[in-house]
């Protein structure tokens, strides 16, 4: 009984430092326990014009995410279809609020 109620503090501790939201980027990026606040580049392409921008967010509270942060999502958004390149932004409080952001240039 000792190694069982010792076993689930070990495991109740692990949950309660990661937090319920743990964005850490579309590529995996950095993240803090308290805040993150970090941004980043995804992906470059061939094309070199970028006169048009465009961004998709998702959020999640508390357990609950909703949102498409996709690359997609944010070309379209955007009205682009030559995509330059990419960058993400990911903010998160607590582990209990976090935001990621995706935005897209190109022509």
């Amino acid at each position: 009984m000792r190694k069982l109620l010792g076993c689930l503090s070990v495991l109740g501790l692990a949950f309660t430092l990661t937090g319920c939201v743990a964005p850490m980027g579309v590529v995996g990026g950095v993240g803090g326990g308290v805040y993150t606040d970090v941004s980043g580049p995804v992906c470059v392409g061939s094309f070199s014009g970028a006169s048009k921008v465009g961004q998709a967010s998702s959020e999640a509270i508390v357990c609950v995410a909703t949102g498409d942060s996709s690359i997609k999502a944010a070309a379209a958004n955007g009205g682009i279809t030559k995509i330059q390149h990419v960058d993400y932004h990911v903010m998160s409080v607590l582990g209990l609020y976090a935001k990621t952001t995706t935005t897209v240039y190109g022509e």
